[in-house]
């Protein structure tokens, strides 16, 4: 066996924020048993590629990437590897020199060793087992950090494959989720998103077994140094009282909620298996509105789903223009081998598909144009992130855009501004759809 000692190892993390977590626990282990990490796999031993295998777009990518890899040889972790082995009736995955699925990335140290040995190292598994407290070398800028609270999902949506990538829902304990989030305040962080696949159902399988969000929400809020809070994902139907009362009650939690609609026809929203009606989303936008003064929604959109007609999909452009949400991506329906929506009847074209998806962009582009110019003339809290030398402007984000998934506020100042402070900014006008403004 050979050991850590000169071998250098490369990590790639793609997908979504819940693999940029473990990725950076996979980084802590490996640095903790003497590997040098490099940035480049061509100067690299081994390089992991930490993928995602939700939709066949991201395992595409994930192969592309891989492709790019030079003399290095590769570990294929994470969902796209998972998908290889249990999705059945899958086409042809990734070739690699060792497998970890993202239930066993905590073996990612003995994985490398056998690589450097010569040998296949195959680790899956784990997919019910505890949520892994591995500490992180943190990856992203320093004042920003996700915070994974659970992992899995029980929600069993026809067009996903989550539950089987990545297991049944798993709360963690919330002395585990605290201890991280003062370590990472420590360190620095500011702003803390927390992450699950549905924060909403948080704490129904501990101690007590209902879902307690808001309960891990005001331990969070009392650690010192914190300043915001995000949430992400919130499912519709679990979205209660008590916590619209915790948002809006508590300063440091940002009023921005992500809440995945995925359409608003109800014989579309039951053929996903999705628990409630167009109804119910309508009262939750006007509730949500009126308990959370200038709360602002985000929301995803499936448009495609077999079985989708003309009408559904009038239904939910007529919902979107009714709930003028102002952060929404619309996705083309990916039929999914493994799913149950890949066997129902009535799929449709893919012609069909992306003509829809463009004129649901389309409306959604004007809804969004016209929260900016809402916006205009009125003070925003700006966390600075950088200076963009080819606009020659300061960039950052308010509490109504989201790291990765929104864009952002671009503002001018009188004096140097740090990345991490966060500023008074006026807004003033757009550019290129992201707000623009002058410090104060």
């Amino acid at each position: 066996m050979k050991t850590a000692m000169g071998n250098k190892v490369a990590l790639i993390a793609m997908g979504c924020e819940k693999n940029v977590i473990n990725s950076e626990q996979m980084l802590y282990l490996l640095d903790k048993a003497g590997y040098q990490l490099v940035d480049d796999p061509n100067r690299a031993d081994v390089t992991v590629v930490n993928t995602c295998g939700f939709i066949a777009e991201a395992r595409q990518e994930a192969l592309e990437q891989i492709r790019e890899i030079g003399g290095s040889k590769v570990i294929l972790a994470g969902c796209m590897a998972e998908w290889q082995k249990s999705v059945p009736g899958r086409k042809k995955g990734i070739r690699a020199d060792g497998y970890v699925g993202p239930g066993r990335f905590d073996d990612i140290v003995p994985a490398v060793e056998a690589v450097l040995g010569g040998r296949v190292p195959v680790f899956f598994g784990g997919l019910d087992e505890p949520v892994s407290a591995v500490p992180r070398i943190h990856m992203g800028p320093p004042h920003t950090a996700y915070i994974k609270i659970a992992e899995g999902c029980d929600n069993r949506c026809a067009y996903c494959l989550i539950p089987t990538l990545r297991g049944p829902y798993r709360s963690r304990k919330p002395e585990d989720v605290l201890a991280e989030a003062e370590t990472l305040c420590r360190s620095g962080v500011t702003e803390l998103v927390v992450i699950a696949q549905d924060v909403t159902r948080y704490g129904f399988d501990l101690p007590g077994g209902k879902p307690n969000l808001s309960g891990l929400l005001e331990k969070l809020c009392g650690i010192g140094g914190l300043r915001r809070i995000r949430l992400h994902y919130l499912y519709p139907e679990l979205i209660t009282d008590e916590l619209i009362a915790t948002v809006a009650g508590q300063e440091k939690i940002v009023k921005y909620l992500d809440i995945p609609m995925q359409h608003a026809s109800d014989p579309v929203l039951k053929a996903m298996n999705r628990r409630y009606t167009r109804a119910d989303l309508e009262r939750l936008v006007v509730t949500l509105r009126e308990r959370i003064p200038g709360v602002i929604l985000r929301t995803t959109v499936i448009v495609g789903f077999p079985g989708e007609t003309e009408d559904d999909f009038i239904e939910l452009t007529d919902f979107l223009r009714f709930a003028k949400i102002p952060r929404v991506g619309v996705f083309a329906y990916s039929r999914e081998t493994g799913t149950v929506a890949a066997g129902l009847p009535g799929q449709v074209p893919s012609k069909m598909r992306k003509r829809r998806q463009r004129v649901a962009e389309k409306l959604q582009s004007r809804i969004t144009d016209a929260f900016n110019q809402s916006r205009v003339g009125s003070v925003a809290e700006v966390l600075c992130e950088g200076y963009d030398r080819y606009a020659g402007l300061y960039y950052g984000r308010s509490e109504a855009e989201s790291p990765e998934v929104d864009g952002c506020v671009f503002f001018t100042s009188e004096r140097k501004v740090s990345p991490g402070e966060y500023l008074p900014v006026l807004l003033e006008g757009a550019l290129d759809g992201d707000g623009k403004g002058r410090a104060l």
